[in-house]
This record gives C-alpha cells, structure tokens and sequence, in this order.
C-alpha cells in the first residue's frame, strides 16, 4: 500500500543493518527539511526515516481538525508500509506530543525509545484551547508569513546562524494555512499525557534548549521527573529548536542515547 505522508528513507536497506531505525517528527510549523542535519548525520549507520506530517510540507492537507490521534494513525500506516517492526521515534515540540501518542498507541514492541525534544505532556488548558483556536482562525483568514516574521526569533535564540534563521522561516511560511489549522484545533483538544509517562518502559532521552520559551527547561525537568528510564540535555544557546541551532551537541546526545537502545536490543 502506497503510503498516505511524504517521506525520506535513508538507508533502507534494514536487513543488512542491526542498528534500530530512526523515525524523526517534526513540529508546528515546519517540514521533515528540520530534521536535516540529524538525517544526515545518522543515516551514515542505521535506517533514517522522516515524513512531512499530513497537511505539512509536501503530505496532503486535510482541512477540518487534524488530532493527535490521526497523526499518530498515520505514523503507525508509514511503518507498516515500509515494513518497520519497530523504531526509536524522536519529535520536536508537537512532533513530540505525537511521539506520545504514538507509544500510547504501539507500545514498547514497536517503539524501543522515545526523544522528547522541547514539547510538554500536560493537556490544553482553556485559555490555551481558545488561543489555539483564535489563532487556526487567524491563520486561514491572515496566511502564515505574519506569523513567522512575529515568532522566527523566539523559534531561534538571537545569534542562531542567519541560514538557519532563514530555513525556520521558510518552512514555517511555505506551510498550508489549512493544514496548520487543523493541526492547532487537533491540538487544543490533546489528552493529558503525563500518566502515560510515568509508565514508559522503554529508555527515553528529553532534550530542550535553554533558551526555549515556549516549553522552557523547567518543563522538561517535569516531564523529566515524570519518566521511569530517562536522560536529560539541556543545549546552551538554543531556543525551540536545539536540532538546528546546536546540531552537534543535539547529535551528540542522540548519538548516546542510540548507542543504548541498540545495546539493549
């Protein structure tokens, strides 16, 4: 079956490689280009796998709600397309959120470790669901280049390298307003993840940038605490998005914390 995401596979051929697969998840608003530096630099040793998210980058849109679930949904039909039994899945702030669901959903068998990166496990609350969707509204109405020119600096700590600067900008601009939307109402009715958490039985690695507004360290410190078998990274002179900002220190925490799942395999 033709899969429904758009997505780089790297170095597929899993059966002359021992190591676990790698499946990244970006966030909001951004495209499966966000994960290129660890892409590259992991698809060097084991299968690397990263979608557009559905209504993301070069995926379909589906206007309406897009909840977590459905993201979730399609991440499980990506694997079973591509004949994956089981993987490390890594997200980025939403994406993260979806890696949640995705463990609620597939479990330890089929998902060996989890990264959290800059995201959060507690449920929208009703000022957040109402901004949420104010600004799903706001998005349709306005498009999304008011949007990224007002947040790109706090996507990107301020002496972020001008490419990268230009990167976030450009993914967060070329997104569909209508998939952006969806994803902004699935995500102002997400459940409370944190009891899940605290039942994860598969190492998990949280990573946030100390610069980060959005989800600051003080939050992943909480989810932090929250997870049975768990590391922690803060990155120095990073915001939202410490994969782009700081990729070798990224690099180099996901590169331990891979070294692990695969011992343990």
């Amino acid at each position: 079956m033709r899969p429904f995401l758009a997505y780089d596979d790297h170095n597929d051929i899993y059966s002359q490689n021992p190591r676990t697969p790698l499946l990244l998840v970006h966030g909001h608003p951004f495209d499966r280009t966000m994960w290129h530096p660890q892409a590259t630099a992991f698809a060097r040793t084991r299968r690397v796998i990263a979608p557009d998210l559905r209504g993301y980058g070069t995926s379909p849109v589906t206007p309406g709600i897009t909840p977590l679930s459905r993201f979730a949904a399609d991440i499980e039909e990506l694997l079973d397309a591509l004949d994956v039994p089981a993987c490390v899945l890594a997200g980025l702030s939403m994406g993260g959120q979806i890696v949640m669901e995705c463990y609620d959903r597939l479990g330890p068998e089929r998902v060996r470790g989890l990264v959290l990166a800059d995201t959060f496990p507690d449920p929208e609350t009703a000022e957040g669901r109402q901004d949420r969707n104010a600004m799903a509204y706001r998005l349709l109405r306005e498009g999304m280049g008011g949007y990224a020119d007002e947040v790109l600096e706090k996507m990107v700590a301020p002496d972020a390298h001008p490419d990268v600067k230009a990167h976030v900008h450009r993914m967060m601009a070329a997104t569909d307003p209508k998939g952006a939307a969806a994803a902004l109402r699935g995500r102002a009715e997400r459940p409370d993840y944190r009891p899940l958490l605290t039942k994860v039985t598969v190492p998990a690695l949280v990573v946030v940038g100390r610069d980060d507004t959005y989800t600051p360290v003080s939050d992943a410190e909480a989810m932090h605490a929250l997870l049975p078998d768990a590391a922690l990274r803060v990155i120095d002179r990073a915001a939202h998005l410490p994969n782009l900002e700081r990729p070798e220190e990224f690099n180099e925490a996901l590169a331990e914390f891979l070294a692990r799942v695969d011992e343990a395999r």
